[in-house]
């Protein structure tokens, strides 16, 4: 690949979904994947539990079979959510669950890349609007000062498969940047910094943006309203999940 194309000039770099995950991920020191509606919320209010989560790209027999082997709960889909399969992709069911300790946690976009970028060597973070600062601080107690950070938007899918970008997970994106360059990270990509200036525009009121946005409306239209307001818990959260191995557990980022 071209090495315009993989912003390896800048220290901070940010793209989009798979392709871009493996544009900017290799040679990141870290790479935080960014998928707010719902992922990396989900996965951030697990962690606030303690929960261990292991993402997964399918949600077929072959998770199933997964969470089997994990002694982990399996996460359906929304509209499959009942009292004998209590947990869904929606943060609002985890964070209301009885005793859970291990959830598998399928997603084709957020889970997807996580995955791909673990499996090429990358130390991975899961980020939200609900942990940014913290994943920041932490990122920043970890780098050395040459190491670079990649951020990746993961974004929605089309009908047709193609990548759909979704406003709420640059906002997510540019609030990680931000808090990065707030602990005084530099070498910004004009890519991270236009995530962190669609951050900014939005900041005084992410509640309003998020409810307003596509992802948003189609939730709220569904009847997920609650699960907007989760992931608009802008900073409310200190932990931040790490992929290791094949799941993320959580780490303080005070």
């Amino acid at each position: 690949m071209a090495g315009s194309m993989t912003q390896t000039a800048h220290r901070m770099r940010c793209d989009w979904g798979p392709s871009g995950a493996d544009a900017v991920g290799p040679g990141a020191s870290i790479v935080a994947v960014v998928d707010v509606l719902s992922f990396t919320t989900a996965l951030s209010v697990a962690a606030d539990r303690g929960v261990e989560v292991f993402p997964y790209r399918w949600r077929d027999e072959r998770a199933a079979a997964f969470a089997a082997r994990r002694q982990a709960v399996l996460a359906v889909g929304r509209s499959q959510v009942s009292p004998d399969q209590p947990v869904s992709l929606s943060p609002s069911t985890i964070r209301a669950a009885q005793e859970l300790q291990r959830l598998v946690l399928p997603s084709p976009n957020g889970s997807t890349i996580a995955r791909r970028l673990a499996e090429a060597g990358s130390i991975v973070i899961g980020v939200s609007l609900r942990n940014a600062a913290a994943a920041a601080r932490w990122t920043t107690r970890q780098l050395s000062d040459t190491a670079a950070v990649a951020v990746i938007a993961a974004g929605e899918r089309w009908p047709d498969g193609s990548l759909r970008p979704a406003v709420e997970d640059l906002w997510g994106a540019g609030a990680y940047v931000q808090g990065l360059t707030d602990q005084g990270v530099t070498g910004v990509s004009p890519e991270a910094e236009a995530a962190a200036a669609a951050y900014r525009h939005v900041a005084v009121d992410v509640r309003a943006a998020l409810l307003d946005c596509v992802g948003g409306r189609e939730l709220v239209e569904a009847g997920y309203q609650q699960d907007v307001e989760v992931a608009a818990e802008l900073d409310m959260s200190d932990v931040v999940p790490i992929l290791s191995g094949d799941s993320f557990r959580p780490s303080q980022g005070r």
